[in-house]
């Protein structure tokens, strides 16, 4: 359930990546309950329109747009963006929720893997952004949130090349949003650290068979590790980035929000 009122974000287009599961799927539906015009994109066309269902009774058919593409071909994010802004209009808002984790311990990683990460988790997210900032400036408005990660702020063992990533993704919302806010458009980015999704489960997972215990008894520590005792929800996450896109933010920056129950402190 959103935080705010169900006119918070009236007739305001949002593009939202990575909608297809995790913390994409669930901004989707918060903004949705905020009265935001929604454009969710993928791969996985199927997941895609299952998530327009679940939107079409929070802010109606004509306000919701789908369109699977890959954000690592440039091609595939111009049609994106310019057929987005057809259908909705002006997009006000672009959440880069798209991410993958991969890598290892630095003497195991190769470049394949490491080129992948970085196309998906950095390159897609700032050559979309251009894309849609482009357009922001001919109204000199908007507001643009990047999924970083704990991992952006501090070293990850055993996680180096997604860590890199992330660290880019910090680094580049700090430098656009000194560039951005001189047009009235903002940038910042969120740093969940462990959040109820896929990706952290597998974490845990791997983990968990390094240390030769159980999955649950991995669940059981990664909360133990954090001050607040337990996992992130995708909704907390996800109420975040919608305070990000609200008026109520307006004079928040290119920060980097911590999402992590106060994990960043140990």
């Amino acid at each position: 359930m959103a935080i705010f009122s169900n006119d918070s974000l009236r007739q305001k287009h949002v593009l939202i990546t990575g909608a297809t599961g995790g913390i994409g799927y669930e901004t989707a539906k918060v903004l949705a309950s905020m009265g935001a015009r929604l454009t969710i994109t993928g791969r996985n066309e199927e997941k895609l329109l299952e998530l327009k269902q679940e939107l079409i009774s929070l802010a109606g058919e004509e306000n919701i747009f789908v369109k699977t593409a890959d954000l690592t071909d440039q091609a595939s994010r111009e049609e994106l963006v310019e057929s987005s802004a057809k259908a909705l209009g002006f997009i006000n808002g672009l959440v880069n929720s798209a991410g993958i984790g991969g890598g290892g311990v630095v003497e195991e990683l190769d470049e394949e893997t490491v080129e992948r990460v970085m196309d998906v988790n950095f390159k897609s997210t700032l050559f979309l952004t251009q894309l849609v900032y482009r357009k922001m400036l001919e109204q000199k408005e908007g507001d643009i949130v990047n999924l970083s990660s704990l991992s952006g702020l501090r070293g990850t063992h055993g996680n180096t090349a997604y860590a890199a990533s992330k660290f880019a993704v910090i680094g580049w919302t700090q430098s656009m949003a000194l560039e951005a806010i001189e047009h009235n458009i903002r940038v910042n980015a969120v740093c969940p650290g462990y959040v109820e999704t896929e990706m952290a489960w597998n974490s845990i997972r791997k983990k968990a068979e390094k240390n030769g215990i159980s999955f649950e008894e991995g669940m059981k520590e990664a909360a133990a590790a954090i001050p607040s005792g337990r996992i992130s929800t995708t909704e907390e996450v996800a109420n975040t980035i919608a305070f990000l896109l609200t008026d109520a933010a307006r004079n928040i920056v290119g920060e980097s929000l911590k999402i992590s129950g106060g994990n960043f402190m140990r």
